[in-house]
């Protein structure tokens, strides 16, 4: 077993044809039947199952994989750094759209400072799109606020977040004190896109109470979702460290959930079969020591109750 098999290995599973990995590797079907052959003689069993002229990983494939990203990753990083007397190290962090947008600049600041000849690439995403990028090594390590559904990811909590019910200054809603759960049928609602882990935990929610949401609009940004809440009668649920702007300029009125179902993390996540460098371990302590003002101390709000 080579670099070389795991290489076409990894190629057949992602174009789901040996013909069309052959073309991509620009060598011949044979050549990729044969690696194959030799990886499955190698590792005792299949690991495709071909059903009407298609193939299907098997679970022994799924090991495999699991392991073979990581490795062709790791072999090319140490060709590059032995190879190239100006090797730079890298880094590719993930991270979802609300991190991207309240805790992400801060970190790849700090992170600049303390590690200034590591290059930084960063890439901002709803949370499926970043749990596929890290099962296919295109991502070191990422930080999410969804729910990470793979076994082959680490996922560690280790930012306190929560969400809170958002509508305009103007909206009815900000000029009661207490507001049912059941009142919320009635209002439209800017929501997350499909994928969005916020999404995920407010339909989660609201579906095991029994209350319909009305989607008035979808957005994949938080800036789109509170310029719909200020402009127009919509509510929308949101984490609260997005808003601390809009409610010290008295754009936003903040409902609080009154039980914790809302709560959650940020969580620092990468593939369980990861070597985790000197540069991730540093940005996992930046994120371990990331504190953040109460920005809901001193100002007034609603309640949801049940």
């Amino acid at each position: 077993m080579t670099i070389r098999h795991l290489r076409i290995f990894i190629e057949v599973v992602d174009t789901g044809k040996m013909s069309t990995a052959a073309a991509k590797l620009f060598i011949s079907q044979p050549t990729v039947s044969q690696a194959i052959r030799e990886l499955e003689q190698h590792y005792g069993g299949l690991l495709f199952e071909r059903l009407s002229k298609k193939l299907y990983i098997t679970p022994k494939g799924k090991k495999l994989l699991s392991y073979a990203r990581n490795l062709v990753k790791q072999f090319d990083d140490m060709e590059e750094m032995m190879i190239h007397d100006n090797y730079v190290k890298k880094i590719r962090v993930g991270a979802t759209n609300t991190v991207g947008d309240c805790i992400l600049g801060d970190l790849i600041n700090a992170f600049d400072k303390t590690n200034p000849q590591t290059e930084i690439y960063s890439y901002v995403n709803n949370t499926k799109d970043i749990e596929e990028k890290l099962l296919k090594s295109e991502l070191d390590i990422a930080i999410v606020e969804g729910k990470i559904k793979s076994q082959d990811l680490i996922s560690i909590p280790e930012i306190n977040d929560f969400l809170v019910l958002i509508c305009n200054t103007k909206h009815p809603f900000s000029k009661k004190k207490k507001i049912k759960l059941e009142e919320l049928k009635n209002e439209n609602f800017a929501m997350r896109e499909e994928g969005s882990g916020t999404r995920e935990l407010f339909e989660r929610y609201m579906q095991e109470k029994g209350i319909p949401i009305r989607i008035a609009l979808e957005a994949n940004s938080s800036a789109s979702i509170k310029k719909a809440v200020i402009e127009n009668q919509y509510l929308a649920v949101i984490s609260v460290r997005l808003v601390e702007e809009e409610i010290k300029n008295d754009k936003i009125h903040v409902i609080q959930n009154t039980d914790s179902d809302w709560n959650r993390s940020f969580n620092i996540v990468h593939h369980k079969n990861k070597f985790v460098n000197g540069e991730m371990k540093d940005l996992i302590e930046l994120v371990k020591n990331y504190k953040h003002v109460d920005i809901l101390e001193g100002i007034s709000t609603g309640k949801l109750i049940k």
